[in-house]
């Protein structure tokens, strides 16, 4: 898919979270507004899957280590065919599948993930089986900045460039803000990046919300041998929805009927401005 479909893609997937934050009455709203375009350019573009053969051996592993912030993923699994997109509506209620956090009883969801500090490991853990096996997929990782204060974190760090993993790739959603404010306050992680360089990986820093910039580090990834990757992605808590950005107060935040209503029409008006140009 190319970029400004991208562009396009990721506003649909906006207004499909806010609908189904709004019409379940809870959901994790500025993170997983803060990393839609993160997914959008994963799953169109970048990682190898088949979500008629979702348990395909070849296909690339994508662990949410940040499960938190599940609704932009269950949208985009959803718009891909991988379960009813009506299931969207089930979103949080009883009896869903459609938990709060990644279920691995849905098709496309590797592992059931959000107690923070968790998902890295697991993904050193299959980027390792992969090169074992010669299986020649390739795991992603999407860690929130908050998590980064979980010790596991690191001891998954030190082991991912020990076994020298340059199948894997990790992600940091760095919008520098969690439920209790902002990360810096609540425990320090700059510099950031020299940290997980010192930790031997390969670091990149990007604008996590430019879709450009986002394609460009993902596809360059594999570039870098005998190392993993990792993506500081710095963004916007809240993103594309003027009134929840760099706002703590959205981690967890469900908007009103008017709040949903401006937050469409900003959206669709987005929207638009890719359709004008012709190329969507």
């Amino acid at each position: 898919m190319e970029t400004i479909a991208l562009k396009a893609k990721a506003a649909n997937i906006r207004m499909d979270l806010l609908r189904m934050i709004h019409h379940a009455k809870t959901g994790h709203t500025g993170g997983s507004l803060s990393n839609t375009d993160i997914l959008t350019a994963l799953y169109y573009r970048i990682m190898k899957l088949d979500p008629q053969n979702p348990k395909w051996d070849k296909r690339d592993r994508f662990i949410a280590s940040k499960g938190h912030s599940v609704e932009s993923l269950w949208c985009i699994l959803a718009d891909l065919g991988f379960f009813p997109k009506e299931e969207l509506q089930t979103f949080s209620q009883f009896g869903s599948r459609l938990i709060g956090h990644p279920n691995n009883k849905v098709n496309g969801i590797e592992m059931n993930t959000g107690a923070l500090g968790h998902g890295l490991a697991i993904s050193v853990g299959m980027a390792l089986a992969s090169k074992r096996d010669n299986s020649g997929y390739r795991v992603f990782c999407l860690m929130g900045d908050g998590e980064q204060a979980e010790g596991s974190v690191w001891e998954a760090a030190m082991a991912g460039a020990h076994f020298k993993l340059d199948n894997l790739v990790g992600i940091i959603d760095r919008n520098r803000l969690q439920i209790s404010g902002p990360t810096e306050e609540v425990m320090g992680l700059d510099p950031l990046e020299d940290k997980w360089e010192a930790f031997g990986w390969h670091v990149v820093s990007i604008n996590g919300n430019d879709m450009d910039e986002i394609v460009q580090a993902l596809e360059a990834a594999p570039a870098a041998k005998n190392k993993p990757t990792l993506i500081m992605a710095n963004t916007v808590k809240g993103k594309g929805v003027s009134f929840a950005e760099n706002s703590a107060k959205w981690h967890h935040h469900v908007p009103s009927d008017e709040q949903l209503e401006l937050a469409i029409n900003e959206l669709t008006a987005l929207l638009q401005t890719y359709q004008l140009e012709g190329k969507v």
